[in-house]
């Protein structure tokens, strides 16, 4: 065989043995600090400026309406920076290999609300609430989740984990109880992450999460990205529109699915030869 076609699994480079393996028993890893104060205020100026124009200047302006903007990475140069940010995507890298994607943005705007508590779900649709990978595996697709906003006590809206339950049927196949309802934020077994504005967690696409009720008077601010390996399609933009291209460095265009000249189709399932240098950020 040739040697062009033998893909070792490359070393840890940025998180430890021990943080490889509490991700492959719960499914998700916290990262205090990861976004500095100025680049937290950059990021925070640019989704408020997104809610401002699509929510309060919208036919009805509510303070209290929610905001998932989808797709955001043409709305600001702050957006397309963060793809490849260095705290968080070296972690990426670590936990899902080189030959990846990058699949979504999405800015979220989640005011006081006592009454939402949401309700538990996994990313990808319900062909992948079925596939569960083991603990030493790639995952299959991974979001990275930057905090804007200080959720360090319970019930500020706070995003709520099921550890481990991506390694099994959780509550039961198909994720509903004896009733008939999808899981809540109470459901037995939950976990409420507590983190401050410019944390960052990673956590895997198959991992039953939801968000709690926000019993607070701060408004939760987030950006979600999400990773996965290439052979996925892109969950928000097709095609990747073209300014965001021309505005991103030739690692972050190999990411959103830019083969450079020559790509062929297939090199979503057979990366160019420059994969993992590029990834890497290697000369």
């Amino acid at each position: 065989m040739s040697v062009d076609l033998i893909y070792p699994r490359p070393p840890l480079r940025t998180i430890t043995q021990a943080q490889r393996d509490q991700f492959g028993r719960d499914g998700y890893l916290v990262f205090p600090g990861a976004l500095s104060p100025s680049e937290l205020g950059r990021i925070e100026g640019a989704v408020d400026r997104l809610y401002d124009r699509d929510v309060m200047q919208s036919d009805k302006p509510d303070p209290k309406r929610r905001m998932d903007a989808l797709g955001v990475l043409h709305e600001d140069q702050v957006f397309i920076d963060l793809i490849d940010h260095p705290s968080m995507f070296g972690v990426v890298l670590d936990l899902l290999g080189p030959y990846i994607q990058f699949g979504l943005a999405t800015a979220t705007v989640h005011p006081p609300n006592p009454v939402f508590t949401g309700f538990l779900h996994i990313d990808g649709g319900p062909h992948l609430q079925r596939i569960r990978v083991s603990e030493t595996s790639w995952p299959l697709q991974v979001k990275v989740l930057w905090f804007l906003s200080d959720v360090s006590k319970p019930d500020m809206g706070n995003i709520v984990f099921v550890p481990g339950s991506h390694l099994r049927p959780f509550p039961e196949e198909g994720g509903f109880n004896e009733f008939g309802e999808l899981p809540s934020a109470e459901t037995p077994g939950t976990t409420q992450v507590l983190a401050r504005a410019g944390d960052a967690l990673v956590f895997t696409h198959s991992l039953w999460h939801g968000g709690a009720a926000n019993l607070s008077t701060v408004t939760r601010k987030n950006i979600q990205y999400g990773y996965n390996q290439m052979f996925f399609r892109n969950f928000d933009y097709d095609p990747i529109p073209s300014a965001v291209l021309a505005a991103a460095t030739p690692r972050q265009r190999r990411l959103l699915g830019d083969m450079g000249p020559g790509g062929k189709p297939n090199q979503h399932f057979y990366p160019p030869r420059d994969q993992v240098r590029l990834m890497f950020g290697e000369a």
